[in-house]
């Protein structure tokens, strides 16, 4: 077999992934079939945006083996529905031993929610607002090695996603956490060259028209 360059291994399956996934199943297979693979439905961004939050200061490995409770806990992250969420709702949230129990993070969600549903209501869905912070080309590495991923921890584009979600409200939504759920989501796709997830996630954007918003933001 071909040596593999820096920042790949070879699975069982003698496909080469990204190196962060290689000491855990449930790593490889979030990198496989989801990471940097582009979302478009507004359900499954609001996930990623609260999850993000949730993963601050935590490893997202802990994250992802509570998505399913997070899903229970939080009306499978129906932006609509999490928006009604009460201060009952809060205390069941925190009396939840399978999900973060953090209060400040559970009550972010809670708010996000709602101002979600602003910027729904400004730009047709959550989508339509956040792939008009896809980052230009200029803005990304020539190419994606293991040293450029090490330190792509914000951008620019994360920067101004950032400070705009701030100025309407957002919480736990720094440049840093914006710029994970931008790889989350496809609007970057940091899978390293030579890993075999990345041409497919770039088949799949160059095939994805992104949902038209109201303005394009600049």
């Amino acid at each position: 077999m071909p040596r593999l360059a820096e920042g790949l291994f070879a699975a069982d399956d003698g496909l080469a992934r990204c190196f962060w996934c290689a000491a855990d199943a449930d790593y490889r297979a979030y990198h496989d079939d989801e990471w940097g693979r582009p979302v478009t439905d507004d359900q499954r961004l609001f996930e990623k945006l609260c999850l993000e939050g949730f993963q601050s200061g935590l490893s997202w490995l802990t994250i992802l083996r509570k998505r399913e409770a997070f899903r229970r806990a939080f009306a499978r992250f129906d932006v609509a529905l999490v928006a009604r969420f009460s201060e009952r709702d809060v205390e069941r949230l925190l009396g939840d031993a399978a999900i973060v129990r953090h209060r400040r993070k559970i009550e972010s969600a809670i708010n996000n929610a709602r101002k979600a549903l602003e910027i729904i209501a400004q730009h047709g869905s959550l989508a339509a607002y956040l792939w008009g912070f896809e980052p230009p080309a200029r803005e990304r590495p020539r190419r994606l090695t293991k040293r450029a991923l090490t330190v792509l921890t914000h951008s620019t584009s994360s920067e101004r996603l950032a400070r705009d979600l701030k100025r309407r409200g957002f919480s736990f939504v720094g440049p840093t956490t914006m710029y994970a759920l931008m790889q989350a989501m496809g609007l970057v796709n940091d899978h390293i060259e030579g890993c075999h997830v990345r041409p497919l996630a770039l088949a799949e954007r160059a095939a994805l028209t992104p949902p038209a918003a109201a303005q394009r933001l600049t």
